[in-house]
């Protein structure tokens, strides 16, 4: 079988394995030039190898796999990983859900979660596509681009709950905690995506997600029936798993949709986040159309419906747990 095309490539390196990278791109004829946040950057033929400031090395364009085959493995790395991800870490082709969610920081929008089922094909596939995290990639037209490939991927299952504002803020008025919605979300999509397992092949023994909240049972404890037979792995920076960064992606995805629908339907381009533009925004709607309009489109707990609505702000006691 032909070796599949690869693209791009990336991994960290030490400060010796760097200049010798550097040297043998200076040796090599590679064009030198100058790419913002590198410490190098090379060009040859339709190959860029770029080494950034935070100890990445970015690989893009033809010639990547023999790159990476002929050079850096054997010369700098000293050891060879590119097919080889099994042996490295069994579970990057392990079979498993992946789950994430877009919308907890942003005051105007949706809160989304999303789940996906991956399997080894999958995850390779992914892996040549470019597929990551979410919040590593900038450009929303980039995030529907691999969303879509991510949808049309043979194998891959997946699901996405989008929780409207008004639902949200009935939610939340009920739960009167963020994480309690996440974890009913996380449980949600885990369920759905259970209720297809019979077209998974294998079936998942596992789902991975980010810890968001103190306590692991806050998720395990809103699981449903189907969800309860998995095993729930939380853990800090979840998104470095493929199948998490899968569905990152289409949370934002369709996060970024929503907005878009809703910036149409309160005919004012609604600015993500909860910074200063989204309290001059927030202050204008609610000129024009009072606290209702704050409802259907906005998550009012947020301190920027108090300083909309001219009240004062309450304490932060609803805060997502992050470790310190």
């Amino acid at each position: 079988m032909a070796e599949k095309t690869l693209t791009s490539y990336t991994c960290k390196l030490t400060e010796q394995q760097a200049a010798q990278l550097e040297a043998y791109l200076l040796a090599h004829g590679y064009e030198m030039r100058e790419v913002p946040h590198t410490r190098f950057a090379g060009h040859r033929d339709k190959l860029n190898v770029n080494y950034y400031t935070s100890g990445k090395l970015l690989m893009q364009g033809k010639g990547t796999r023999e790159f990476v085959e002929f050079v850096l493995e054997p010369e700098i790395l000293k050891e060879a990983r590119l097919g080889y991800e099994a042996e490295i870490n069994p579970d990057f082709i392990r079979p498993r859900l992946g789950v994430d969610e877009s919308g907890k920081g942003d005051f105007f929008g949706p809160l989304v979660v999303a789940a996906v089922y991956v399997n080894e094909a999958v995850v390779r596939h992914w892996q040549e596509q470019g597929i990551k995290d979410s919040k590593r990639v900038t450009s929303d037209k980039r995030i529907a681009e691999l969303a879509k490939i991510i949808r049309n991927t043979p194998g891959c299952i997946w699901s996405v709950v989008p929780i409207g504002p008004e639902s949200y803020n009935r939610m939340h008025a009920k739960m009167r905690t963020v994480n309690k919605i996440l974890a009913w979300g996380h449980a949600r999509v885990i369920e759905n995506l259970l209720e297809r397992r019979s077209e998974m092949n294998p079936v998942p023994e596992r789902a991975i997600s980010d810890q968001f909240a103190r306590s692991k049972s806050t998720v395990a404890d809103a699981l449903m029936e189907l969800g309860r037979g998995l095993e729930l792995i939380q853990r800090h920076k979840a998104e470095e798993d493929l199948a998490v960064a899968g569905a990152s992606i289409l949370a934002r995805d369709v996060f970024v949709q929503k907005m878009a629908e809703l910036s149409e339907k309160s005919g004012v381009l609604l600015p993500k986040g909860g910074g200063k533009l989204v309290d001059e925004v927030a202050k204008k709607l609610v000129n024009t159309g009072g606290e209702k309009a704050l409802n259907q489109i906005a998550k009012i707990h947020f301190r920027n419906a108090s300083r909309a609505l001219g009240l004062p702000e309450p304490p932060r006691s609803d805060q997502i747990w992050r470790k310190k």
